[in-house]
């Protein structure tokens, strides 16, 4: 079994092999990916070497102190947090060879084509679909709220395959082709001026059935390791103390004490409290990880990750009056990622609130912790055995 001492061995030959202050950014990750040492708990020849995945912290700390690029994880999140332990768990031995290595390196940039403007908080009402035309399928529909897509190289995407049955049963998985003719990306202008999000219509997309992940029909389970791996991605990243929302109020607060009142203390100080408390519960969380799949339990970490940020941001424009509402950049940019730290107060602001909604409605958590964790009476649902072509739209 690959323990710590064999890590550092193998990170120490991988620096000596392609020392980084001489080796081209990308062909250092490519070695690493080969080496196992990207994500060293996936399997030989995947990026790892079947280790636990608590040991992936000795890895990235040796790398770290020798000057190692990363392979900009922010930037590439939906592939590293969603797609990628999908096609881990569900895909062939040749999908997973063709997607994983790209992905890691960020040679390919992943989205997520989930929610539509009739299916987001209920997403098994989806009504985009795929019809089987000899060995691929035909898509036609629109997705929204699609961070990333106008940079996408790949989608993984849920389409319904059978009208005919309960809405949960007739869905199906695939990789879709972002450069496919019959995919327009459009930009959703958001509340900071940006537009991260993307609205996206499918209009006779082909799609070969070599890149369905699961079963016909099984698409609503696979997509379940899909959101809830997103949601661990949201609210459960590794975070150092007042990392996140927490620390450039936490800073402002040392640095202006002619911002201060006592009752700004009190709520800075019991934030800060949460904000740690959080910390810890996401490490815990992570820890599980180690073990086994994600559960419903990353439903409460993202319930605490919008929260918190919605707060404490709001605290922030609060204590730095006036001047938190400025904002330094009201163009219609295109970022490939979100950067709440780097920016403006009152950016933090406006778009925390959207963390309320991104990776799953509140609402939809809230339930999903009550049923699923707390073991309470779920919510009646009449449509559960409706044939989905019979619900009212």
């Amino acid at each position: 079994m690959t323990d710590a001492g064999e890590l550092r061995r193998r990170t120490q030959e991988l620096l000596a092999a392609h020392p980084p202050a001489e080796t081209e950014r990308l062909d250092f990750l490519r070695a690493r990916f080969d080496a196992g040492l990207a994500w060293v708990h996936y399997p030989q020849g995947l990026g790892g070497l079947g280790a636990p995945r608590s040991l992936q912290t000795v890895v990235d700390a040796e790398l770290e102190a020798a000057g190692a690029p990363d392979n900009d994880p922010r930037r590439i999140g939906i592939g590293l947090g969603m797609a990628a332990p999908t096609i881990l768990k569900y895909g062939t031995e040749e999908q997973k060879r063709r997607f994983l290595r790209p992905l890691w390196t960020g040679e390919e940039v992943w989205c997520q084509l989930f929610s539509e403007p009739g299916a987001g908080s209920d997403l098994a009402a989806l009504g985009t679909r795929a019809v089987r035309e000899g060995d691929g399928w035909l898509v036609n529909g629109q997705k929204v709220w699609t961070s990333s897509a106008h940079v996408a190289r790949w989608a993984i995407l849920i389409a319904r395959t059978d009208p005919d049955v309960p809405k949960h049963q007739g869905i199906t998985y695939f990789v879709c082709d972002m450069t496919d003719p019959g995919v327009e990306v459009r930009p959703l202008r958001q509340i900071t001026g940006e537009a991260e999000f993307n609205e996206v219509f499918l209009t006779g997309v082909r799609i070969p059935d070599a890149h369905r992940l699961g079963e016909v029909g099984d698409g609503w389970r696979v997509a379940q390791t899909t959101l809830n791996n997103e949601r661990v991605a949201i609210g459960g990243m590794r975070l150092p103390r007042e990392g996140g929302m927490i620390g450039p109020v936490s800073r402002t607060w040392r640095e202006r004490p002619e911002l201060r009142t006592p009752d700004l203390h009190q709520r800075l100080l019991g934030l800060w409290v949460e904000a740690e408390v959080a910390r810890f519960t996401g490490e815990r969380l992570r820890q599980q990880l180690t073990v086994g799949q994600p559960g419903p339990e990353g439903a409460g970490m993202k319930l605490a990750f919008a929260r918190l940020n919605q707060e404490i941001s709001g605290l922030e424009v609060e204590l730095r009056g006036e001047e938190g509402l400025l904002y330094d950049d009201w163009t219609m940019r295109r970022p490939e990622l979100v950067d709440f730290t780097g920016r403006d107060a009152g950016y933090r602001y406006l778009r925390s609130k959207g963390n309320s909604i991104e990776g799953g409605t509140s609402e939809v958590l809230l339930n999903i912790v009550a049923e699923r964790v707390l073991g309470l009476p779920a919510e009646p649902r009449t449509d559960k055995d409706v044939a989905w072509k019979d619900l009212a739209r």
